[in-house]
């Protein structure tokens, strides 16, 4: 599979905190955050484990027929963890391990679900911006917590939205994917706007709280 990468260098071996984010800074204005994608066919939902106490890094990728909700292709593969978690600098953990995974598949997907944030994120550049950015494709953000950030509050019933916003700047959304059930945070990673973002979120999300991409790459991930 092709993987373009981003005129940054954004994967750094084992940085510092200190050129971990400042790495951040860099790339953080290089997310677009506008659709910049056509047909969308092939979903795919990302998600990383760490077993043996985080000494390992598992990946999952699994990509589903955006309209017969079936899985077409997926791809796990497990390295040894590159760096301790820090927080605000989880995608240096992450994305090398996502890009592996990403080159084992069979068919490229047209966008990716991100089980991480996006710009919801103190420098506005979370896994799914710094993934996005490092392999070219959409990506979009679905954080199962709030990383920062406010909102007001948020009706019971699915399909329910309201802004999160970091000291007055939109950051995300937070949806309600099921009645009576904990809120997703949706954000932009790369080359997707946001109200495309929540609508692919909602309709991906089609019997549980997450959407199933990231729902069955989290099975495959935690197996």
């Amino acid at each position: 599979m092709y993987l373009c990468g981003s005129r940054f260098e954004t994967l750094i071996p084992k940085p510092s905190p200190a050129a971990a984010r400042a790495l951040q800074h860099r790339m953080a204005p290089q997310v677009v955050r506008k659709n910049g994608f056509g047909k969308i066919e092939a979903i795919a939902g990302i998600d990383v484990g760490f077993p043996d106490g985080g000494k390992t890094t598992r990946a999952a990728v699994v990509v589903m027929d955006a309209l017969a909700e079936t899985v077409i292709d997926s791809a796990v593969i497990e390295q040894p963890t590159g760096m301790p978690y820090i927080p605000g600098l989880l995608s240096f953990r992450e994305v090398p391990a996502m890009l592996q995974a990403l080159a084992k598949l069979t068919i490229q997907p047209d966008l990716i679900l991100v089980d991480g944030q996006g710009i919801a994120h103190p420098r506005r550049c979370g896994s799914a911006c710094h993934l996005g950015l490092a392999c070219g494709l959409p990506a979009i953000g679905v954080g199962k917590s709030r990383l920062c950030g406010s909102h007001s509050g948020l009706p019971e019933a699915r399909g329910s939205i309201v802004d999160l916003r970091d000291g007055g700047e939109l950051i995300g959304k937070v949806v309600r994917t099921r009645r009576q059930t904990s809120p997703l945070f949706v954000s932009v990673g790369h080359r997707v706007h946001l109200r495309t973002a929540v609508r692919i979120v909602l309709q991906t999300a089609w019997r549980y709280r997450l959407p199933e991409p990231i729902r069955e790459a989290d099975r495959l991930a935690s197996r």
